[in-house]
């Protein structure tokens, strides 16, 4: 699961680095002033920066929902498991409690046998 995950991640950020890399190079290559070029690349720098900070914040968000989903599993792993070794402690007493009363008996009867 964690593999599909990072791939996901790979593939949009360099989706986001093409985009980038893309506009810049659209940019550069365009016949304007030194003052047009400037201002374009600070408005599309702010705008790189306005999307990685949201990407930066979905990432973040889903990866809090995931920890609080395993945080949650975890717990109630730990409970079912507890429960299990509580049943599983009293089912071996009870199989003690038997085996020692057959245990008496078998030794009683092989003594009337001798």
């Amino acid at each position: 699961m964690v593999d599909k995950t990072n791939d996901h991640g790979s593939f949009v950020k360099g989706l986001l680095t093409g985009a980038i890399l893309g506009a810049l190079v659209g940019v550069l290559f365009a016949p304007k002033s030194g003052k047009e070029l400037r201002a374009e690349l600070r408005k599309k720098g702010a705008e790189a920066f306005e999307e990685a900070k949201e990407f930066y914040s979905d990432a973040r968000g889903k990866a809090k929902a995931i920890l609080d989903d395993a945080q949650h599993r975890a717990e109630e792993l730990r409970k079912e498991a507890n429960r299990q070794l509580t049943e599983a402690r009293l089912r071996a007493k009870e199989i003690l409690k038997g085996e020692g009363g057959e245990g008496t008996e078998a030794s009683s009867s092989q003594a009337n046998e001798s």
